[in-house]
């Protein structure tokens, strides 16, 4: 039997869908991950194009320095275009490769199952940028975490970092990805569940240490062709 991977329809229906890839054989799926791919690399840009993330820029604006500064932006947004295809590819491929590897999931399967999440992380970047481009302002960390309220009490940064990494869409990433797993393989769901909480403890844990690295200050020394690690 064949079936149409028909991605807005299986959004709410994952059992469904997880019935029809186990006992169909199910096409379109590569198209449907274009157009993920092409709508996240949009967002990547708009929110790019709009402003955020680009402060570091703002003294070239405010001398005058008007090619200093284009230049900057176009290079700004080709850094964060080449980021957003590394980020989409990571979260859909290298992820998927390494759940059918050490899981031993049908490949099918665990592109599908990436396929939604990335689809989430993408929705709730889309979100955030049109609340920053409806308030006229951005925050350094997210409305949909942990974070804004970590800022409240903490003053150290990288746990501040650390809670923006855990948001709502953490929490559907994480049903989305135990509902896939505990159908196409036999592992015991109570470790299932207990990995995938895990799995993205760490992975808060590297990007808010990665947060923590200056990039606007390396970039403005880069800028200014001076040494950003002085």
């Amino acid at each position: 039997m064949i079936s149409d991977f028909k991605f807005w329809h299986f959004f709410p229906r994952q059992g469904q869908l997880i019935h029809n890839l186990q006992n169909t054989e199910m096409r379109n799926v590569s198209k449907r991950i274009a157009w993920i791919i092409a709508i996240g690399l949009l967002v990547f840009a708009l929110g790019e194009i709009w402003g955020m993330n680009t402060e570091s820029l703002t003294p070239l604006l405010a001398a005058g320095m008007w090619d200093a500064y284009t230049l900057a932006r176009w290079t700004s947004l080709a850094g964060t275009l080449l980021w957003a295809g590394f980020y989409l590819a990571f979260h859909l491929y290298i992820a998927a490769f390494l759940f059918s590897k050490m899981l031993r999931m049908p490949w099918r399967a665990a592109i599908v199952m990436q396929t939604y999440v990335t689809a989430l992380l993408i929705i709730e970047k889309g979100l955030i940028f049109l609340l920053f481009a409806l308030t006229g302002f951005t925050m350094s960390v997210s409305i949909f975490s942990f974070g804004p309220i970590a800022s409240t009490f903490l003053d150290n940064e990288f746990l501040i970092y650390f809670f923006n990494q855990l948001t709502l869409f953490t929490s559907l990433i994480i049903a989305i990805q135990y509902r896939f797993i505990r159908n196409f393989t036999k592992i015991n769901p109570k470790l299932i569940l207990l990995g995938l909480i895990l799995l993205h403890i760490v992975a808060a844990l590297i990007v808010a240490s990665f947060s923590l690295i200056p990039v606007d200050d390396m970039l403005r020394g880069f800028m200014e062709g001076g040494n950003p690690f002085e």
